[in-house]
């Protein structure tokens, strides 16, 4: 019988314990991550801590697949955030938007283009109407930054709907009033609202034509 070595037998420990503890940390720190995420998704609905949630949320990218069923079936946070969305109508015209408000409005839009870009949530989104909720900051002529931050942030959102390749997002935004608000984007919107716009008619010309080559 060959003998074995203590040193053999200790690397071979060694290295059965190394990957487990790796995964047992990445899982931890993951799992603390979702909690710290769920707390600030809590917070929204509190208007003293809102703001800061807001922000917080909207840089949180990489979280963007377990985010956006967080925040859909979360009780009351999508109302939150369309009473956010609403509560700048006012200041559209005439134009007193603040660069501060601007600011917040667009973490909300973060938060929506999410949801509009998930498998899950796509088309509970659109069922709801929640892009009619922001045409009316398309609709804004004026070219300070504070409105093209909001035409721009606006159409992320459109642009994370239009590349579900779907008939059911074709019909809802040819339907709705988007073409036209791309169209006037382009003209007065800086350049990279012309190239989100350009890219959101493109995607819809595109949708069509593969649709129709079904019929």
């Amino acid at each position: 019988m060959d003998k074995i070595s203590p040193h053999s037998l200790s690397m071979k420990n060694e290295s059965s314990s190394v990957a487990p503890l790796g995964a047992s940390t990445q899982s931890r720190t993951t799992a603390q991550t979702m909690t710290f995420v769920e707390h600030l998704v809590t917070e929204l609905i509190n208007p003293n801590l809102r703001e800061n949630a807001l922000r917080v949320l909207s840089k949180r990218n990489e979280l963007s697949r377990e985010l956006a069923p967080l925040l859909w079936n979360s009780f009351g946070t999508i109302a939150v955030l369309l009473q956010e969305i609403t509560s700048i109508y006012c200041t559209l015209s005439p134009p007193t938007l603040t660069l501060g408000q601007s600011t917040r409005a667009c973490n909300v839009l973060a938060l929506l283009q999410c949801v509009a870009s998930h498998s899950e949530t796509r088309m509970l989104f659109l069922n709801a109407s929640i892009p009619l909720y922001l045409y009316p900051f398309l609709k804004t002529k004026d070219k300070s930054p504070q409105f093209e931050y909001l035409r721009l942030a606006s159409l992320g959102v459109i642009g994370a709907l239009v590349k579900d390749n779907t008939k059911e997002v074709l019909g809802y935004l040819i339907l709705s009033e988007v073409i036209p608000l791309c169209l006037s984007n382009m003209e007065i919107g800086n350049e990279i609202s012309q190239t989100v716009s350009f890219s959101i008619l493109i995607f819809l010309k595109s949708i069509l034509l593969s649709c129709s080559k079904f019929k």
